[in-house]
């Protein structure tokens, strides 16, 4: 992996939080994914199941972690099983991890490799109760690829139907909600990464670059600072590809006196950055630009603010959209008459700004959080307002990290990324 090595110390701490979660007699399962196939052999690059590395940090594929805190022998209340490396993996994929590797990473003392874990599962399986099955309960999530934990369940039912079953996801969302220090400081790893490729990106761009171009720009400085690249498919939208809000061809030609909407997140040992900002393809914001801009801003510094223990996930987003309506009427984007009228379901100011202000973030860029629980300090939230505005041929979306305090506003873990229009036109110019 390109990142430096993660102290066991996050991992150790997530297992024990895990298990004290678990009912007695239990144990809990979690495997890798898949190396994803795209045809004749080629492959999709590996990606690791984020429930297992935040447990584990394990970071391979064909890997499991078996939980069972009250296992008889001590040696089987965390077990690892991977795929056993020799001469020939080492030549021709690099070699895995072997146990004594595999205990430095993870701080699991009892590593198995894949061959045994049937005979060795069975074993626990005969002395626990209740099996808890790692299941993907994202209220985002909508997939149709059986994944490696899918089979196992099916697999496990099969072969142990007297079992109880449980569900581990809801203790995961809970636990990967609110984030270690280590976390943090990966994730502001992430952020700073983010902040180099922006910068990169404000000296590059002006009329007639491609949207393609700068994407390059963005991917070249987060490899060279020990990304994978981007944490999602970046969106480079010039002009009215901006009103597009998961525009991600980024195939046309910036033209001057068009904005561009950069989404543009890097991740950072596995964990996600999440970054929004619109910058003028010839350096200089119009008067009208400015305004819509400044709005958006505004909200974003208003919408921040809100970000507090005990906030509620709706109640917020409600408050957020009293305030983009008032800064909508202020543009005469809407009148009165608008707002008189508006379909409770759909209030007027979401025909500008339709999609929601924030979301969980860490491991993945959607994160887990439970949403109608209160929100807690540690947890990290973007924020991210817009206007859109087809008709004008440009959308403006602003976008930071934050975290919760346990008392007053939150962190902003892109505090350093430039956002003020002075400052972007400033950069731009020199």
């Amino acid at each position: 992996m390109k990142y430096d090595r993660i102290d066991s110390k996050l991992f150790i701490k997530n297992r024990k939080n895990f298990m004290e979660k678990m009912k007695p007699n239990s144990l809990a399962v979690f495997n890798s994914n898949d190396i994803y196939p795209i045809g004749a052999d080629s492959t999709m690059p590996f990606q690791q199941n984020r429930d297992i590395f935040y447990l584990s940090g394990v970071d391979q594929d064909e890997s499991i972690l078996v939980l069972f805190p009250d296992a008889p022998e001590e040696k089987h209340r965390e077990i690892l099983f991977l795929t056993e490396t020799n001469e020939h993996i080492a030549v021709w994929e690099g070699a895995k991890l072997t146990k004594e590797d595999a205990f430095e990473v993870s701080g699991v003392k009892t590593v198995y490799w894949m061959k045994d874990f049937e005979k060795v599962f069975f074993e626990v399986m005969t002395q626990c109760e209740t099996v808890y099955f790692n299941t993907n309960e994202h209220y985002r999530a909508n997939h149709q690829t059986e994944t490696r934990d899918d089979r196992f369940i099916k697999w496990c039912k099969e072969k142990y139907p007297a079992h109880q079953v449980a569900k581990a996801n809801p203790i995961l969302q809970r636990l990967r909600s609110v984030k270690d220090p280590i976390e943090l400081d990966l994730m502001q790893k992430a952020c700073d990464i983010t902040e180099k490729a922006f910068r990169r990106t404000l000296k590059f761009v002006k009329p007639g670059v491609w949207e393609y171009e700068i994407e390059a720009e963005y991917y070249h400085e987060m490899i060279r600072n020990r990304s994978k690249g981007f944490a999602y498919t970046p969106i480079i939208a010039s002009g009215n590809n901006a009103n597009v809000l998961h525009y991600i061809e980024n195939r046309h030609q910036c033209k001057a006196g068009d904005l561009i909407l950069l989404d543009t997140g890097a991740e950072y040992a596995n964990y996600s950055s999440d970054l929004s900002r619109t910058i003028p393809v010839s350096g200089r914001y119009t008067d009208r630009q400015k305004q819509v801009y400044n709005a958006v801003n505004k909200v974003k510094k208003e919408a921040t603010k809100m970000l507090v223990p005990g906030t509620m996930w709706k109640e917020y987003h409600v408050e957020v959209g009293k305030m983009m309506t008032s800064e909508l009427l202020d543009l005469g984007l809407l009148d009165k008459a608008d707002v008189q009228n508006e379909d409770p379901d759909w209030p007027a100011y979401k025909k500008y700004f339709m999609h929601g202000t924030s979301h969980h973030i860490g491991l993945d860029t959607h994160d887990y959080g439970i949403l109608t629980e209160p929100m807690q300090a540690n947890q990290v939230f973007t924020v991210e307002p817009g206007i859109y505005l087809p008709d004008e041929g440009f959308g403006i979306r602003l976008e930071d990290d934050v975290v919760i305090q346990e008392k007053g506003e939150p962190f902003n873990l892109m505090r350093n990324i430039p956002i003020e229009i002075e400052e972007i036109e400033d950069i731009m110019n020199s």
